[in-house]
């Protein structure tokens, strides 16, 4: 049997399933896999390894490899090793991520770079899957063909040609659907232009067809398809579904003697501190389009440092009335308190099956379905090919077949991912669709803490950190009138009630300290989105919305460090904020204002989307990136010459990357290069680490 190494770095557990995936379809393909997770270097030495190693790497963060991966990472990148190091070594590596960030795959660019300049090198093309247009688009093609690559490798070491002839037909041809090592960020940004293209030439190809085999087209023109409903050609076709993947787990549910149960037993890699909120504000009006609030937690009992840029965790619970929706759904309520034993499947088919860590021993139901797993994560294809063996109604398991087949791509993308679908809503959806609990346990994912930008500085507020978050709503289901708030956000608003205030207020003093709701939050990894080492270094920070609230900090911070050093050399503060409208969602208008008349912040420039502008203004700014065209000589002079630093805070799916072309453009008019040239400059700014975001979509 041919072996080969099989690691995953997995933060949400895509690249985990990938690589079982991988690892399932070896079998049959006379292949032998040796899967780990990336952190688990105690079971595989890549420095004595002469198999070849396939990696699967997803992104985390605005570009980071994931927290399994920090440990490698940080041993690969020491610079005493040498450039042969892993000359040995020949590897394929499959990057995850999502182009809504500018930094698209980085996780695996990171690691595939750095294998590379000490020696290592491809039996296999890199793969950069984008969950933003759907990730099997290139994982699919590109597991398909690694068994082409593989033979290939082990043909070239010799004496294996003999075993070809056991092996499924493969050609080498699927080499050429594996997406070629991107280089650099310019190459990556004309791949997603080549990919957009492919998109838009490959639809327009659908309707030509699709026009041509309509018939009659009156018949059908009134039905679009739905969660549950399908039509032409696509309820019509003959469907290629993904293999049923194999059940592992063994579920026992034990009745309980009345143990008390605390979140802080939730399974976490960093410490956990239990923390009071002292203050809740509401920043924006009641008539604004999202409300907005500003927390202030209390870490005066707790060792937990912090400076204006990091992030923190909260670890949140999911909704008390979806959870027990969930177990109504299930027909276990009944059995809420009982303690869930899990073990593994004796006869499982599946390798290398293990209890998920995420689950912890001996816990009640309610308290797993509450605290443990992602209850809203939209199920993969894999959890629907599941379902389908659960469901006894035949149109039902056939709706579901096409939905995670390949020809229901397209449905799947638009009425599952898209609509942000989760299990209660297939089950509410497939009445007749009756899964056991391991399912559930086998394919939810681990409930995930919510990230947060501290908002404050330490120096003006010892023993307090501030944090701001929009109430995230959304339609529980594409026809749902329903708004479903978010898991973290839904769940924090509600606590806040009872303290919650209007920015008009001046602040109540702490008489409810000791009602103060209580909060689980920890550290997470420090990142490079702090002020310059420098003080006197010019920077531009450009955060709309609550994107501003890093900036809050560094402003405060500045302010602080500026009473303490009064002859200090401090450089030039601008500020690009943006928001709806001046009087409903402007954050932090009086700080802000505050900043500007004390000369900490050099330049406010503010942009209201939604108000009408004034007569005088022939063309206002509507956008931060407007703003930034309107001061492209003075950004480009901040940049180029004066060597100053620029921080992007907020929504990554159409601001972080309208704010990038604005700043190409500007660059480009600014100094007369081309576009790509500007790309470039933009690039080597990340590099020194000049140019730096802090997004989210």
């Amino acid at each position: 049997m041919r072996r080969f190494l099989l690691l995953y770095a997995t933060q949400r557990g895509q690249a985990k399933a990938i690589a079982e995936e991988i690892c399932e379809q070896a079998v049959s393909r006379g292949f032998s896999a040796d899967l780990h997770c990336i952190s688990e270097a105690e079971k595989y030495d890549l420095k004595t390894e002469t198999a070849p190693l396939v990696v699967v790497v997803s992104t985390t963060g605005t570009g980071d490899p994931p927290d399994t991966a920090r440990k490698f990472v940080k041993e690969i990148h020491d610079k005493t090793l040498p450039a042969d190091f892993f000359a040995h070594l020949r590897y394929g590596l499959l990057g995850l991520g999502d182009s809504e960030y500018t930094d698209f795959c980085n996780g695996g660019k990171i690691i595939d770079k750095r294998l590379q300049e000490l020696g290592a090198q491809h039996f296999y093309d890199t793969g950069h899957a984008d969950d933003c247009v759907g990730l099997e688009l290139v994982v699919e093609p590109w597991i398909a063909g690694l068994w082409a690559a593989l033979t290939k490798h082990f043909k070239s070491l010799g004496g294996q040609e003999e075993m070809s002839d056991t092996l499924p037909p493969t050609s080498d041809d699927l080499l050429s659907t594996a997406v070629k090592p991107e280089l650099s960020h310019i190459q990556s940004q004309v791949e997603l232009l080549r990919l957009e293209d492919l998109g838009k030439k490959n639809s327009e190809l659908w309707e030509q067809q699709n026009e041509t085999s309509r018939s009659p087209p009156s018949l059908i023109e009134h039905f679009e398809s739905s969660l549950v409903h399908s039509v032409p050609p696509l309820s019509q076709a003959s469907l290629s579904i993904p293999a049923l993947p194999p059940e592992y787990l063994e579920v026992h549910l034990q009745e309980s003697f009345g143990q008390e149960e605390r979140e802080g037993s939730v399974t976490s890699v960093d410490p956990i501190f239990q923390v009071p909120i002292s203050k809740a504000v509401q920043l924006t009006t009641n008539d604004a389009v999202k409300t907005t609030l500003l927390l202030e937690l209390d870490i005066s009992k707790i060792e937990f440092s912090y400076q204006p840029g990091d992030s923190f965790n909260v670890i949140c619970p999911n909704s008390d009335s979806e959870v027990e929706n969930l177990l109504q759904r299930l027909h276990l309520a009944d059995k809420r308190a009982h303690r869930v034993l899990l073990k593994i499947k004796t006869d499982t088919k599946k390798k290398g099956a293990a209890v998920p860590q995420h689950v912890p021993e001996g816990r009640s139901l309610q308290f797993i379905l509450t605290w443990c797993l992602e209850i809203r994560a939209v199920p993969k294809k894999a959890f629907l090919r599941a379902l389908v063996e659960c469901t006894s109604s035949t149109p039902e398991k056939r709706r579901l077949q096409e939905l995670c087949s390949k020809q229901g791509a397209a449905d799947y993308n638009h009425l599952v991912r898209d609509a942000h679908v989760c299990l209660l809503d297939l089950l509410l959806a497939f009445p007749s669709c009756q899964p056991p609990l391991s399912l559930l346990l086998e394919h939810l994912p681990k409930l995930q803490p919510r990230p947060y930008s501290c908002a404050s500085s330490s120096l003006l507020h010892p023993d307090r950190l501030h944090f701001v978050f929009n109430i995230v709503e959304f339609p529980s289901n594409p026809t749902a009138a329903v708004l479903r708030k978010g898991v973290c956000t839904g769940w924090l608003a509600a606590l806040a009630a009872p303290l919650l205030q209007p920015s008009t207020e001046a602040p109540r003093a702490d008489s409810g300290a000791a009602l103060a709701p209580k909060i689980l939050i920890s550290r997470r990894a420090t990142s490079s989105f702090h002020l310059p080492d420098d003080p006197s270094a010019p920077i531009i920070m450009v955060g709309p919305g609550t994107g501003v609230a890093p900036f809050v900090g560094f402003l405060q911070h500045r302010e602080k460090l500026q009473e303490q050093h009064p002859d200090g050399n401090f450089g030039a503060m601008w500020l690009f904020f943006g928001c709806r409208h001046k009087d409903r969602d402007y954050l932090f208008r009086e700080e802000l204002r505050h900043f500007l008349k004390t000369g900490v912040l050099t330049h406010l420039k503010v942009s209201f989307s939604r108000d009408a502008a004034p007569e005088q203004e022939e063309a206002p700014a509507k956008y931060v990136q407007d703003n930034l065209q309107h001061h492209s000589q003075q950004v480009a002079r901040i940049l180029l010459q004066e060597k100053g630093y620029i921080y992007v805070c907020g929504d990554a799916k159409n601001m972080a990357k309208d704010v990038n072309d604005a700043l190409v453009e500007l660059i480009s008019k600014e100094t007369g290069a081309d576009k790509l040239e500007a790309m470039r400059t933009l690039a080597t700014l990340k590099q020194e680490k000049r140019y730096l975001q802090d997004i989210w979509s």
